[in-house]
């Protein structure tokens, strides 16, 4: 190796003022921080009408889903699940409010999800990321196919609070993750 090189070379230490191993460059200290990811998507509906994807990409390759991805950089909360409701759903959507935020530490992220009202009911089709879509009315809801946890928590709690503009944010419920 010669000296010119000017690669970074990482090594796991405890940086100084820090409690926590983390990657630091060798020849100038940088510090990598490995930090969770953001997964924003919203409870769609039109009418009574819930608003799933069924997924084209694993994880969970053909279970249903709600349209909701990773936030990308320099994009509020409310474009992402906007964003993510197009690309999967081709669905246009005016976010209400936020349903719920659920911490996912056993893969490292915060989901946050909304209500929201689909636009274009009649145009949604299915995205690269999607098989298929759907509008399901609560009794039709494959609830034995969906895709994660959140989903069936996001669900169940947008049904409790459906007709109340008034709550507090949902979290993980007792015993989940």
């Amino acid at each position: 190796m010669t000296t010119d090189n000017l690669e970074p070379e990482f090594a796991r230490r405890v940086p100084e003022d820090d409690n926590m191993e983390r990657s630091v460059c060798t020849r100038c200290g940088f510090i990598d921080y490995q930090n969770p990811k953001i997964v924003v998507g919203s409870v769609a509906v039109a009418g009574e009408q819930i608003l799933l994807c069924k997924r084209a990409i694993e994880p969970r390759k053909s279970f249903w889903t709600l349209p909701a991805g990773f936030m990308e950089l320099k994009e509020t909360l409310e474009e992402a699940a906007m964003r993510e409701a197009q690309e999967e759903a081709c669905a246009e959507l005016a976010i209400d409010r936020v349903l719920a935020t659920y911490s996912v530490p056993h893969i490292s992220q915060v989901q946050i999800m909304f209500r929201a009202r689909l636009i274009n009911p009649e145009t949604i089709a299915a995205g690269p990321e999607s098989e298929a879509v759907g509008l399901f009315n609560w009794s039709e809801i494959p609830w034995t196919d969906l895709a994660f946890p959140s989903v069936y928590w996001a669900l169940k709690q947008y049904d409790q609070s459906k007709d109340n503009d008034d709550f507090a944010p949902f979290t993980n419920p007792p015993g989940g993750l």
